[in-house]
């Protein structure tokens, strides 16, 4: 994840963008930004942090879709980052009764 590749390295800014983001079947490309152990720390900021990182290396540049995975569960506000400072233009809520979903 970006945020215990970071932990490895020192800091984010002693990451490349190739360390984080991985490419998969017709070049699709996934990260994943990690975060704090269950009760400890913010996980909304390690959100935060890795889609500055990524816009600060130019990983959204000529990509035709972004989808982020968020929990729904979590109150922090930083889940909420990319609707709040308009890095969507369309936002889909999936929603399920099984308890692992």
């Amino acid at each position: 994840t970006i945020l215990s590749l970071a932990a490895s390295a020192g800091s984010v800014e002693d990451l490349e963008i190739e360390d984080v983001v991985k490419v998969g079947y017709r070049d699709i490309r996934c990260v994943e930004s990690g975060g704090p152990e269950p009760g400890v720390g913010c996980a909304g900021r390690g959100v935060i942090t890795s889609i500055n990182f990524l816009e600060e290396n130019g990983a959204y540049e000529d990509i035709d879709y972004v989808s982020y995975d968020v929990l729904g569960d979590v109150v922090c506000g930083g889940f909420a980052m990319p609707i709040r400072e308009n890095k969507a233009q369309e936002i889909y809520i999936v929603m399920s009764g099984e308890m692992m979903a």
